[in-house]
């Protein structure tokens, strides 16, 4: 595995948001995205499905089995010593990866969607955090709510290309998709207070990339119908769009300082993970 940065080629709007990290902070949660970026190009590669399968469960195995000759295995080794990030949260993001390798994917309610969107994404988001120092249990989960409202805004991002896989999250109407950015923004709004327990040099990049990622949520509501959202192709934040939002996380900033975080505001919906996932042993 070569040590190219994912970070900055896959995800812009994190690379901006990491800016403002301290560099050895940055370089932690750049390794962690490393790693979960890999997991995920193995499952989202072109090609035969039985390849795909094989080669994820040979990632998994070097990593089960310490392969240190893999840069990127051993970086996440150390994350994982270094700030007791529990086995079962890596076991939960391979296997949100392979819920990805069939012919044809389709949630058939609002829990399949949230289960998913933890393994995929809350995971990293609770990851993040720990590597963050955070250890207020209410504040985790808000971490992973992050993570879950991320990933609904990519879901409400990508339809159009994810049909063409024949994976379908949501279905393929305008409907849906502001159904769903309706609920990121909920996770998004229950991520917002928690944010006063990350220590106070890494709590402006968060809510920079909490602000850009859900712009894109809102940039999509702009688009006012499916034939729109379908013109308009791979909806993303312009550089400027970032600056606008990175003065606003100053406002954000600010206004933490008289939120009220003693509360959990999506426990409902974690409670639909929690049918099927201990949240608990994951903390």
């Amino acid at each position: 595995m070569s040590n190219n940065n994912y970070l900055k080629v896959y995800a812009k709007s994190f690379n901006w948001a990491g800016f403002f990290l301290p560099k050895k902070t940055y370089t932690k949660c750049s390794s962690l995205y490393d790693f979960c970026r890999t997991i995920d190009n193995l499952a989202d590669e072109i090609g035969n499905l039985e390849i795909k399968k094989k080669n994820l469960s040979d990632f998994k195995e070097k990593f089960n089995n310490k392969d240190f000759d893999n840069s990127t295995i051993k970086n996440m080794w150390q994350l994982i010593d270094d700030h007791k990030i529990s086995i079962e949260i890596v076991n939960d993001l391979f296997d949100g990866a392979e819920s990805d390798l069939k012919e044809n994917i389709k949630m058939n309610s609002k829990k399949d969607l949230l289960i998913y969107s933890y393994k995929v994404a809350g995971t990293v988001g609770l990851m993040m955090a720990k590597i963050l120092n955070v250890k207020n249990k209410e504040a985790l989960k808000s971490a992973i709510d992050l993570g879950i409202a991320m990933q609904l805004t990519n879901i409400s991002r990508d339809v159009i290309e994810d049909s063409k896989n024949n994976r379908y999250y949501i279905a393929n109407d305008f409907d849906s998709i502001v159904k769903t950015i309706k609920l990121a923004d909920l996770f998004y709004e229950s991520s917002f207070a928690s944010i006063k327990q990350i220590p106070l040099s890494f709590r402006f990049s968060i809510l920079v990339a909490r602000r850009v990622y859900r712009e894109i949520g809102h940039k999509i509501l702009n688009k006012r119908n499916i034939e729109n959202y379908k013109e308009s192709g791979k909806i993303y934040i312009t550089n400027f769009g970032k600056i606008v939002q990175t003065f606003f996380s100053i406002i954000d900033l600010l206004r933490l300082s008289w939120t009220n975080d003693k509360y959990h505001l999506r426990e409902k919906e974690h409670l639909l993970i929690k049918e099927e996932i201990n949240l608990d042993e994951r903390f």
